[in-house]
């Protein structure tokens, strides 16, 4: 069952988001639908990764970042980042 969305933003971003629809050919609607279903299965998949791992590996998640495509091995990158800490 559809329900109807009201959404208030700038008409620019309005403008732009229907000229993307037209190159999509999908409705707008469509668009918004599929986005919002995404973040939903994002973070339901995240929960769900979240719950798996213990209290300490979750206090762990994103402390080190590491560059997409990096060769460094694992102990290299934890060392750059203790000295980082500790200068």
């Amino acid at each position: 069952m559809n329900t109807k969305l009201t959404l208030n933003m700038d008409r620019i971003i309005i403008e732009k988001a229907k000229m993307y629809a037209r190159v999509q050919r999908k409705s707008l609607s469509k668009i918004v639908g599929e986005y919002l279903r995404s973040l939903s299965s994002e973070k339901t998949k995240n929960n769900n990764l979240n719950k798996q791992l213990a209290p300490i590996t979750n206090e762990l998640i994103g402390m080190i970042r590491i560059k997409q495509g990096s060769n460094e091995k694992y102990d290299e990158i934890l060392s750059k980042a203790l000295l980082e800490d500790y200068e």
